[in-house]
């Protein structure tokens, strides 16, 4: 048995998170993990809010709220809603937990007696109206590389850029855009990065399996030369800077040196809920037996590349570095960027008022951003309901289970192999042996079309043996026919289950399977296994087709 620590990208707390986000992280690390348990791995799967820095503050200005407060409600909406999405989390933790404190002035002292922080004055925007210094999301301007007029003060959203204000052309205060902006100086804690360059090449250069979004965008940091990093922030809201340095009491770290440390920060506090029984640091501390996967969008891999490796590596501990590291492109909206600052697009919660979540899940993978950018269209979201989901797993499953119930709810099967089952046996296996692969390569893509493939499989079989024609001259024949049918819904259901947990429960309660989640790797033991006519249920519909005037209505809604 492998153990695997996974994390996904901590969500923002500044608001619900569309389904670019979604699909950019959380989701995916989810199949991947309840894959693995299903494989009989052992299993963290780490994630939390990341509630420190700019938006945090923004947000609860603009909810008329302390940050303290806005963060508490919006940990609960969030973690509220990964539940009703099925995010199986192992913990999902807040950055601003005392768990992370701790760490994250561990990690800044550590580093302090190692050499690699430095106190340097710094020029600032400082907003005269507002007297005081912005923060660097606090402060918005024109890219000086892409022209984008609504960048940043730390990262274009355009062209993904790290910028500092001052590099912004007509710098503007986000909360106060009328005020005169000025640069004026502060004193701050640097990472000396540029110190480790050499160290983190070598590092990204051994992660040969990386995909290939994540190495180049590490490299091409790296081939720009690595810069050092401003670690701490003129802001009220985040975690204090320890007593060591002066003139740093009204000052904390900036929110992308202490996000990444909660990581470790949530492990902690998923093993403090049940002191003495829950061993986090082996998780983290000398842990060779463990495989690191992180999941996050591609802006998000500069800082899990680069930036928290660096942490790690200057801290001379030894603290697990991630093995892999899964990144994706974007999810855009007809054309354009989701966004959560624009409400562009949709999110999490309204998502969940037009469609399951399963049907969801299974949309998004099947469409998941990995080679490039991903176009959400609506009648894309038709077409995976319509034509995969109710077309060939729901149509299978009703006519199976409602011809089984028309016809033979009154006798127990034992299935039997001819020519023909033996022929499907054998494609299966081959199918499902394909599919553990693409899991556990985390081809998501690939998992949807395959998984549709065997779906397929299950009506092409119907439609061989004919069971409503046979019925009439040999009973029996039709009955063993509908036995292999229930067998390979249990199949379907197994297959499915790390996309599809709900439609999955669903598949296996109605033809009496364990719900003790195992990876099919037997097929002809799954197909081929007795079938009590007690146990076999028709469910109720598990899919709904959109109509062209529902995807009209939704256009209308959430616009185009």
């Amino acid at each position: 048995m492998a153990r695997h620590l996974i994390t996904s990208a901590l969500p923002y707390i500044n608001g619900v998170k569309h389904l670019g986000n979604l699909v950019g992280s959380m989701l995916p690390a989810d199949v991947y993990s309840r894959f693995l348990r299903q494989t009989g791995d052992e299993v963290l799967f780490i994630c939390a809010t990341d509630e420190h820095g700019t938006p945090a503050e923004l947000a609860a200005l603009e909810a008329g709220m302390t940050t303290a407060a806005f963060c508490e409600r919006q940990y609960r909406v969030m973690a509220e809603l990964c539940e009703r999405w099925g995010l199986s989390f192992d913990h999902f933790g807040r950055s601003s937990s005392p768990q992370n404190a701790e760490l994250t002035q561990h990690f800044a002292s550590v580093l302090d007696d190692n050499g690699f922080i430095d106190v340097r004055t710094t020029v600032q925007a400082y907003s005269v109206d507002e007297q005081r210094f912005l923060p660097d999301r606090y402060v918005t301007g024109t890219c000086p590389h892409c022209g984008y007029d609504r960048a940043r003060g730390d990262q274009c959203e355009n062209c993904t850029r790290v910028l500092d204000p001052a590099d912004l052309i007509e710098p503007k205060s986000a909360t106060s855009p009328a005020s005169t902006v000025e640069l004026r100086e502060s004193k701050h804690l640097f990472l000396k990065q540029s110190q480790l360059a050499d160290r983190i090449r070598a590092w990204i250069m051994s992660k040969d399996d990386w995909p290939p979004l994540s190495r180049s965008i590490a490299l091409k940091w790296l081939d720009e030369g690595l810069q050092d990093r401003g670690i701490t922030r003129d802001l009220e809201w985040g975690i204090p800077v320890p007593g060591r340095w002066d003139g740093f009491e009204n000052k904390v770290f900036y929110v992308w040196f202490d996000a990444p440390i909660e990581y470790i920060g949530a492990s902690k506090e998923w093993a403090d809920l049940e002191p003495g029984s829950r061993d986090w640091k082996s998780w983290w501390w000398e842990a060779d037996d463990v495989r690191y996967t992180e999941f996050m969008a591609k802006d998000n891999v500069p800082f899990h590349a680069i930036t928290f490796p660096a942490t790690l590596l200057a801290s001379g501990e030894p603290w697990k570095l991630v093995d892999q590291l899964k990144s994706f492109n974007w999810l855009t909206y007809y054309g354009g960027k989701f966004s959560t600052s624009q409400q562009r697009g949709v999110f999490m919660h309204d998502a969940l008022e037009v469609l399951p979540a399963d049907v969801w899940r299974y949309f998004l993978i099947a469409n998941a951003p990995e080679g490039d950018d991903a176009d959400f269209t609506w009648q894309l979201v038709a077409n995976a309901v319509n034509k995969d989901l109710a077309d060939v797993l729901g149509n299978f499953v009703n006519r199976t289970l409602k011809f089984h119930q028309a016809h033979f709810s009154n006798r127990d099967f034992l299935p039997t192999a001819g020519s023909v089952e033996n022929d499907l046996i054998e494609d299966l296996q081959q199918d499902i042996d394909a599919l553990r692969q693409m899991y556990k390569e985390m081809q998501f893509r690939k998992v949807a079309q395959h998984l549709r493939r065997i779906w397929s499989r299950g009506n092409e079989y119907l439609e061989t043996t004919a069971p409503w024609k046979t019925v009439k001259t040999d009973a029996d024949a039709a009955a063993n026919s509908i036995a292999v049918g229930v067998g390979l819904i249990r199949l379907f259901g197994y297959a499915s289950a790390p996309v599809m947990p709900s439609i999955a429960a669903t598949l296996l309660e109605s033809v009496g399977a364990s719900p003790t989640l195992v990876w099919p790797g037997d097929v002809r033991a799954i197909i081929l296994e007795p079938v009590s006519q007690e146990a076999v249920k028709v469910p109720a519909p598990m899919f709904t087709k959109l109509l062209p005037e529902d995807i009209s209505s939704y256009e209308e809604r959430f616009g185009v």
